[in-house]
Formats: structure tokens, sequence, C-alpha cells
């Protein structure tokens, strides 16, 4: 298991998974600065997420390029899992509470939450 990601390198993450392979400065200019974020910041938490393994960088024309090994969808997962291990012990009840319990669910995720149930009770059949 990879070590986990705090909340300002998940975000730094998540935008290099959607936008890389990028360098610092490129993200640095378009995500790091509306959100207050100096170059010298965003190059730190680059560099953590590559030593922890979520980011690897190539040289191109002499500047590093930073970009996510797996594609975005994919890292979410690893990261929800990371998360449920974690926090939650592996039981997803808390979790699923939580959801039934939420009032901000829009039509368009409890629709997707349903299929999600759909292909776990499929994919039960096939076991």
């Amino acid at each position: 298991m990879k070590k986990p990601v705090g909340e300002q390198e998940l975000v730094v993450l998540r935008y290099v998974a959607e936008h890389g392979p990028a360098t610092v400065g490129e993200v640095a200019e378009r995500f790091g600065e509306p959100q207050g974020l100096a170059r010298s910041t965003i190059l730190t938490v680059m560099e953590r997420l590559r030593l922890k393994g979520y980011l690897t960088r190539r040289k191109v024309e002499g500047v590093f390029q930073y970009a996510s090994p797996v594609p975005p969808g994919e890292l979410l997962r690893g990261v929800v899992d990371d998360f449920v291990q974690r926090t939650l012990s592996g039981s997803l009840s808390p979790f699923v509470t939580y959801l039934a319990e939420a009032e901000d669910v829009s039509d368009d995720e409890l629709k997707q939450l349903q299929d999600a149930v759909a292909r776990l009770r499929q994919k039960r059949r096939k076991d």
C-alpha cells in the first residue's frame, strides 16, 4: 500500500491526473496561482507525490514533466480504498450510512450509486 496523501496533495494529484503530463510551472500557473499556492509549494507537493509513488516524472526538453501513472478514475478508487481501510477499518457500512443520510446527493449521483449497487449484485451472482 502506498503512503497516504494529505488534503493538499490530493487536490494537486487530481489536477495532474486530469491535466497531465505537466511541468511544475504549468501546474503552478494554471492551478496553484488561482488557489493562492506558490510555485515552491507546488514543487514540494509534486515531489512528495512522486516519492510516494503517485506521480512519475520524465525530462522533456530539459524540463521535468509529471504525470499520474494511473487514470483519474483508478486514482480516486485507490484514494477511497485507502480512506476506507485506514479510517473506517475496512468497513463500508459507515460510508453507506453517511450516504443514506446525506441531504445533498444529486439525482445523477443517486443514479450512479444505484448503478454501482446493480454491478455489485451482478458480480455476486457470478461468484
